[in-house]
């Protein structure tokens, strides 16, 4: 399908808006713990959600769904916000946003597991590659223990996401985009209740610069980019859909810059590009994993 000018808007917004998160994390955790600052973003993009499922009259989700849908909102947005928040601590937002988008590599590792799909040669080669990059990313920091550390709790998150991905299928076919990310939503937020302790002294002690993060992250990287990937999935397919998110790196490496003055090292780079390069050639020629399982990267 020709790509109109609201279609090219639709992908700039959702890109600016997943890639902004990055950094705005960084300064929401100026005030917030990591627990706590995941707990507000996902409790506001609940409340959003709940206007938008009145609204539409969202049908509610049988109840024998209702257990893997808990699961999936624990994995897919729980430990993947709690996680990265955690990871951010020690590491920079722009390298966040890069080891983030190796989910695709974890997604097509357990597509194999779940589909019984192939991996050919282009995709070994390629996430070796990629965790190379991955390497010389962790041994760029000078505090290596410190920040190998985040590394792997990012790594994590990208798991969890992949798990995510991997396994909403089924569901996703039967609810439709929205819904089952509202569902998910919901559940992450149910489970993360245990986080509730304490969040009052974070509000007692909060700057105003965290206090607008954390909304903005609430209302907008939260659930907006969501509505626009389940309406360019409906009009250009989810492969067309996603490979767009492949620029939020390089959109999170400016925008740290920008809002943080965070300037990358030389190695920081090198790691990133080949990172990057290693992501792309996975997913390159993946057409039949990604039409068997929806694809969604969440910032």
């Amino acid at each position: 399908m020709k790509l109109t000018f609201s279609l090219v808007f639709l992908h700039i917004l959702m890109i600016s808006l997943w890639a902004s998160a990055f950094p705005v994390i960084q300064i929401g955790l100026e005030s917030f713990s990591p627990q706590h600052l995941a707990f507000v973003r996902l409790s506001i993009a609940s409340v959003v959600l709940l206007v938008i499922a009145i609204a539409t009259r969202m049908r509610l989700p049988d109840i024998k769904d209702i257990p893997l849908l808990l699961a999936l909102g624990f994995l897919g947005f729980t430990v993947y916000h709690t996680a990265l928040n955690i990871g951010e601590k020690t590491v920079s937002a722009g390298i966040a946003s890069l080891l983030i988008s190796t989910t695709p590599i974890f997604s097509a590792f357990l597509a194999i597991f779940f589909f019984h799909e192939t991996f050919g040669k282009r995709k070994w080669i390629g996430s070796a590659v990629s965790f190379a990059g991955v390497a010389l990313l962790t041994f760029s920091k000078e505090n290596f223990v410190h920040s190998a550390n985040g590394i792997l709790l990012i790594l994590l998150a990208a798991l969890a996401e992949s798990i995510y991905i991997v396994c909403q299928k089924d569901l996703l076919k039967k609810y439709g985009f929205l819904s089952f990310v509202t569902y998910s939503i919901w559940g992450a937020t149910i489970s993360m209740l245990i986080f509730l302790p304490g969040l009052g002294t974070d509000f007692l002690n909060i700057s105003f610069r965290s206090a607008i993060s954390v909304i903005y992250l609430g209302l907008f990287p939260t659930v907006i980019p969501y509505i626009i990937l389940a309406y360019l999935t409906s009009r250009v397919g989810s492969a067309e859909a996603a490979i767009s998110l492949y620029l939020t790196p390089a959109l999170s490496f400016f925008l740290a810059w920008l809002l943080l003055k965070d300037i990358p090292s030389v190695a920081a780079i090198v790691g990133s590009i080949i990172t990057l390069c290693g992501v792309l050639l996975t997913h390159s020629k993946r057409r039949a994993v990604v039409k068997k399982t929806r694809f969604t990267i969440q910032r």
